[in-house]
């Protein structure tokens, strides 16, 4: 049998490779384009976009999406949106260009930013507490007087009540020492517990602290904080993203990102709902993060500077984590990993 030509095979499986037969891409025509190029646009500013037609290919009609908005474009194929309620962060601009007979989409990332930038408040020392020295706080959340604590680390995660005013644990369960246990919030006399990687979240009951099922996490690798406004079940994940949970099976449905008037932010950590704001600790920030949680919006930094340096000062000292709110008498409380003190602040604005 005849080898075929070497030199003939090269030849027709280059032919084959410029004709695209297997290269799995398709020609674009279309393009979308902003005004200067821009990417970044401020709440209040209008984002302006049309359709690159290098080609001057004969358009019949083209369609804009901006998450689930749909707008048709005009005689110029254009589009014109006013930045005041979309939710801020990473988006994509999407558009379907209908031409002979056939359809092309295409996209622009953008980002929104928020139009002010975060206010700065300092705090004053109200009063200080008891807090066991070895809780490597994770969550801290009130329901009555009894304040509950979620601790972290391997093997010696826990579930507890304790009563404030002395730092006495009441009560206290272990959890699987395969996690490292995370956040907890309090909702439908339930609490919710997360783990950091062992993706998924625990469900007890919140007399006895006995445990009644878990639940996922879905589209998010990790747990961080977590916090409710009584409806919405708010949680972090390390990244920009503070998820929305359906209140009904716990799932993530949608997200807000937590953006300045400059950039996108992350890693942030304990959650707490004050007066219809989200407060979150900054992984290793001494402060506090004040976020709108319509849009994701960082209005405020409570600046917790020296804070730490009040505690007694150990080899397991760690970071500042650990908000609770005590809504009946308008008293917020914060603590830290392996610290000895819980303090209750008052923010000055």
């Amino acid at each position: 049998m005849n080898k075929p030509n070497l030199l003939v095979v090269i030849i027709l499986s280059l032919l084959f490779l410029s004709c695209g037969g297997n290269t799995g891409t398709k020609k674009k025509y279309f393009s979308i384009k902003t005004d200067a190029n821009t990417t970044k646009y401020k709440l209040g500013e209008t984002l302006k976009a049309s359709i690159d037609n290098p080609k001057n290919v004969q358009i019949d009609s083209v369609l804009f999406f901006l998450e689930t908005t749909k707008k048709r474009a005009n005689s110029e194929y254009s589009y014109e949106e006013k930045i005041d309620t979309e939710r801020l962060g990473k988006h994509v601009l999407k558009a379907v260009v209908y031409f002979d007979g056939k359809e092309e989409e295409v996209y622009k990332k953008i980002t929104f930013l928020n139009n002010q930038s975060p206010k700065l408040y300092k705090y004053k020392v109200i009063a200080e507490y008891p807090h066991d020295q070895e809780a490597f706080t994770q969550g801290l959340e009130f329901y009555g007087d009894t304040l509950y604590e979620s601790t972290g680390k391997n093997g010696f995660s826990s579930l507890r009540k304790t009563a404030y005013k002395t730092g006495k644990v009441l009560s206290k369960v272990a959890v699987d020492k395969q996690y490292f246990a995370e956040g907890i919030t309090i909702i439908d006399n339930k609490i919710l517990q997360l783990t950091w990687r062992g993706k998924e979240g625990f469900i007890y009951e919140l007399e006895s602290l006995k445990k009644t099922g878990t639940f996922a996490y879905n589209q998010s690798k990790e747990g961080w904080g977590l916090c409710n406004d009584g409806t919405h079940i708010y949680k972090s994940d390390g990244t920009e993203k503070i998820w929305v949970l359906d209140p009904k099976n716990l799932s993530e449905k949608k997200y807000i990102e937590v953006t300045t008037h400059a950039k996108i932010k992350s890693k942030f950590n304990e959650l707490e709902w004050v007066d219809g704001k989200i407060y979150a600790n900054t992984w290793q920030k001494d402060g506090i993060a004040v976020i709108n949680p319509k849009n994701g919006a960082l209005e405020a930094v409570i600046d917790l500077s020296g804070l730490r340096e009040k505690v007694t000062q150990h080899d397991n000292l760690d970071v500042l984590n650990g908000i609770a709110y005590k809504k009946d008498t308008q008293q917020l409380f914060v603590t830290g990993k392996n610290w000895g003190t819980l303090f209750e602040i008052e923010i000055i604005k």
